[in-house]
């Protein structure tokens, strides 16, 4: 029976680069993830996969980057100042964390540092690569109202330690 919205889901997976075959993320042998279908709290491509699935299920899947963390957009990079980075040891390769002028969360990778230019890339450091999944509906249960309202799991400890902070990281399954 399919998946619907509202539904919490309990999910074990590994996430691969579609291309290289490398390993990005994986909760195999470890506490499932439990998410919100229809909260937008994973990458829309994996959730259009679950919608179709029903518990016990597997599927070895791929979701195109345009339904993951979106193409790679070369307008996302930004020369700054070294100046701008007082007290930082930069290094290209790091994520640096900050805040848009709109107060949201910002992470931004340092692409290239060459003389007194830093070059940061404004690119989710996933983006433009196709995600290869192996995903198994461990558990769904319907959603307590409380839940649909806040988008916090109940008896899910990592929000409950962090119910404020709804980004949780990986591969983009998140359970807030």
């Amino acid at each position: 029976m399919p998946i619907g919205k509202n539904t919490v889901v309990s999910i074990e997976y590994e996430v691969k680069d579609a291309l290289s075959g490398e390993t990005i993320d994986d909760n195999k042998g470890g506490d499932a993830l439990e998410f919100l279908m229809g909260g937008g709290h994973i990458i829309s491509g994996l959730e259009e996969a679950i919608a179709l699935m029903s518990e016990g299920e597997n599927r070895k899947l791929v979701v195109p980057s345009e339904k993951a963390y979106g193409a790679y957009d070369a307008d996302a990079l930004e020369r700054i100042p070294k100046e701008q980075f007082v007290g930082v040891d930069l290094k290209e390769g790091m994520t640096l964390y900050g805040q848009t002028e709109n107060g949201q969360s910002a992470q931004v990778t340092v692409k290239s540092i060459e003389g007194e230019i830093v070059t940061i890339d404004h690119n989710h450091p996933l983006a433009g690569k196709n995600l290869s999944f192996d995903v198994t509906i461990v558990k769904t249960r319907e959603a307590a109202k409380q839940e649909i309202a806040t988008g916090v799991l109940e008896g899910s400890e990592r929000c409950r330690e962090d119910h404020n902070e709804l980004r949780h990281g990986g591969c983009g399954c998140g359970c807030g």
